[in-house]
């Protein structure tokens, strides 16, 4: 077994990297102590120790460094079958061949799937014939400031001997777009696992802060709503698809300022003033929520649509275009 030191905001813990078994399935639920902004006493230090431990051994096995043409980065294996969540700078271009490298140094092949560039999410697959160690999926709509977290990654690409690296921080903020950590990301690190306390894939390494006290992850829940794009090796949101709308500006709702002629919009009956309040299955709160929705969609899609239009609710399908400019 092989240990490294690790500083965790001004705390040191010592914790082995050991390949153990195949999935996180397994890991205790973390104790009271480790929920808390700081260790309060030894105990406490020793549960965390314990719980780092526990959550390292489990997914040390799932992170594994990708080889795309010239470049390197970082995944994790999140199914028995080879899926790999990383970063959609790392994968780039669906159908792409390259190489996984695990941890104890195995090289495998892979295939580049979906990708959304504006999240920077991306998927891959392990082509080799096997059955891969992984790690779950989380939630990261829950995530609290102050909550701990664990990064781990390639940084400087796949090193002989050396295990994935392990940083242990916590959580600056999260919203639907990015979760930001105090984890230290460097070069390489980029598509590696972000873990909660109980190994699950919270978040995906995308961008290094400044300072390098606030990187950026892509968020956990991304890769869920989109699952079946990016397995089908779709790159959402670069085909621009057009509805015909614009905000109110002085709405905090979704609330519509106005509609352009002869939009998608316009044929389906919406009108300046309509509150969208669901879109495409989804609650909107925001026009930004809508927007966020409708860069999911693909000109052609049906989609139906939710509005308040003074007292009344209305529901409407509309069929997507394609904007031209």
């Amino acid at each position: 077994m092989r240990f490294r030191l690790l500083a965790i905001s001004g705390v040191v813990l010592s914790v082995g990297l050991a390949v153990a078994e195949p999935t996180t399935r397994n890991i205790p639920a973390p104790p009271a102590a480790v929920t808390k902004a700081l260790p309060e006493s030894i105990d406490d230090l020793k549960a965390l120790q314990k719980q780092v431990r526990e959550v390292v051994d489990k997914v040390i096995p799932c992170t594994v460094c990708l080889q795309v043409g010239g470049a390197s980065g970082s995944g994790v294996i999140v199914s028995e079958d080879g899926l790999i969540l990383t970063a959609g700078h790392v994968s780039g271009e669906p159908g792409r061949k390259i190489t996984v490298i695990l941890p104890d140094g195995r090289r495998v092949e892979g295939i580049t799937l979906g990708r959304w560039a504006q999240i920077d999410s991306g998927m891959a697959q392990i082509t080799t014939t096997g059955t891969w160690p992984y790690a779950e999926l989380g939630n990261s709509k829950d995530l609290k400031a102050g909550q701990w977290c664990i990064a781990t990654g390639h940084p400087g690409g796949f090193k002989k001997d050396r295990p994935p690296v392990v940083r242990v921080g916590r959580i600056n903020f999260g919203n639907d777009n990015l979760v930001q950590t105090d984890c230290t990301l460097v070069g390489g690190d980029s598509g590696g696992p972000l873990f909660d306390m109980s190994g699950k894939v919270i978040g995906i390494h995308s961008r290094i802060g400044n300072p390098l006290t606030a990187n950026i992850h892509v968020p956990a829940d991304t890769y869920r709503d989109t699952w079946d794009q990016l397995v089908k090796s779709e790159k959402i949101g670069e085909t621009p698809v057009w509805l015909g709308v614009k905000a109110d500006v002085d709405a905090k709702n979704c609330k519509l300022g106005e509609i352009t002629k002869e939009s998608p919009a316009e044929k389906a009956g919406l009108k300046a003033g309509d509150v969208i309040t669901r879109f495409a299955g989804k609650d909107v709160g925001s026009y930004q929520d809508m927007v966020k929705l409708l860069q999911k969609q693909k000109p052609g899609d049906e989609v139906a649509l939710e509005l308040k239009r003074g007292d009344e609710t209305k529901e409407l399908r509309l069929t997507l275009g394609k904007r031209k400019d």
